[in-house]
């Protein structure tokens, strides 16, 4: 089936990375579903390739894909219901060749997080044009409670970076998110505990202790997998 309306090549790539995970889902499994543009791909797949019918269910991490779920009558179902996630898939706004993440564009960073470690396997579907060397082109997301603000603002200063408040946006859990600028994360593990160590912070964007156990990365051409 030829894809579906691509306006520029960047939408082709994320829609031939969503095509592929397809192969990964089997009917009656309990499916764990991201946040973002090339997971809103993978949601219109679900319904154009049948699997709306076919899955017991469906836990998200935002409500934006829930409502998107839900207009498809996927059943949304509560992790805390769930005794196995065998597949979780989402996408990323920056990746290394050895799997580790920057996400968060979306303000999604921490139900995101709680469904990659909750998930027996995790595939992140991105296109080429996010694959990197070293993360921290992209401003690094943290979700932090919001009187904290301030303070984790100046202890991230500390860490070397320079945190952006995203005024207007509050996550679905009640909360802020600053956008840390000026990084080059050489050491993604040990950064990111020095983050999730600071008084204040729900998590951070960086998905390093708990990587992708695979990308499906979307090219000009076809599809890779790291």
């Amino acid at each position: 089936m030829p894809e579906h309306g691509p306006s520029d090549p960047a939408t082709a790539m994320k829609q031939r990375a969503a095509r592929a995970a397809l192969r990964h889902l089997q009917d009656g499994m309990v499916l764990g579903v991201g946040t973002g543009s090339t997971v809103n791909e993978l949601i219109e797949l679900l319904d154009r390739e049948g699997w709306a019918t076919r899955l017991r269910g469906a836990v998200s991490s935002s409500d934006g894909s829930s409502r998107r779920l839900h207009a498809l009558g996927i059943p949304l179902l509560d992790l805390n219901d769930v005794t196995e996630l065998p597949l979780y898939l989402d996408g990323a706004d920056e990746a290394t060749p050895g799997r580790v993440l920057i996400k968060g564009g979306g303000a999604a960073l921490t139900r995101e997080k709680i469904l990659a470690a909750a998930a027996t396997r995790f595939l992140c579907l991105i296109g080429a044009d996010k694959l990197v060397d070293v993360l921290g082109r992209f401003p690094l997301p943290v979700e932090v409670i919001p009187m904290a603000r301030s303070e984790v603002t100046r202890r991230l200063a500390a860490l070397g970076g320079r945190a952006v408040w995203r005024a207007g946006v509050v996550t679905d859990n009640g909360n802020h998110i600053l956008d840390v600028h000026d990084l080059r994360i050489t050491a993604p593990v040990e950064f990111e505990s020095q983050v999730n160590q600071i008084v204040g912070v729900v998590t951070v964007g960086l998905f390093a202790a708990r990587p992708a156990d695979q990308l499906i990365m979307g090219t000009a051409n076809g599809v890779e997998l790291i």
